[in-house]
C-alpha cells in the first residue's frame, strides 16, 4: 500500500472518531428519542455552541475527504507516488486533526488557515498527478 493510500485509511479513522466526537454530546443533548427517530421535524432543543461545531467540523471533513481520495486514488493509480505527494498526503491528516479542536474551540484566525494548509496540500497531490 502506498503512504497515501495509508494516509487516506488513517482519514478515514478519524471521520469515525469525529463521528463519535459528535454523535455523544448530541444523543445527551437531543435524547436518543430524537436521534433514533427519522427526524421529520427539527429537534425542540437546539445543540450547544461546541456540538454544533463538532457537527460542522465532521460535515467539513466529509467534504475534504472528496477532493483528498480523487487525489489519493489518481496518485496511486498512475503509480506516481513520491516524497512531495507523500509528504503532502501526511499534511492533509495533520490538517485535518488540528481542524477539530481549531474548529471546536473556535480558534480565529487558525481554523480557517489550518483549513487552508490541508487544502493546498490536497491541490499538490492533484497537480503532481498532471506533472
Amino acid at each position: 500500500m502506498t503512504p497515501e493510500l495509508t494516509v487516506l485509511a488513517l482519514c478515514g479513522l478519524l471521520q469515525a472518531l469525529q463521528f463519535l466526537l459528535f454523535a455523544i454530546p448530541a444523543n445527551i443533548e437531543l435524547g436518543t428519542g430524537y436521534t433514533s427517530s427519522a427526524r421529520d421535524r427539527p429537534p425542540s432543543r437546539q445543540l450547544s455552541i461546541r456540538t454544533a461545531r463538532l457537527q460542522r467540523a465532521l460535515n467539513n471533513h466529509f467534504e475534504a475527504l472528496i477532493l483528498f481520495t480523487l487525489a489519493v486514488v489518481t496518485i496511486t493509480l498512475s503509480g506516481q507516488s513520491s516524497p512531495l505527494t507523500q509528504t503532502a498526503a501526511w499534511i492533509f491528516l495533520a490538517a485535518r486533526i488540528l481542524y477539530i479542536p481549531a474548529y471546536a474551540l473556535g480558534w480565529r484566525p487558525w481554523r480557517s488557515a489550518i483549513w487552508a494548509i490541508g487544502f493546498l496540500a490536497t491541490l499538490t497531490l492533484l497537480v503532481a498527478a498532471l506533472l
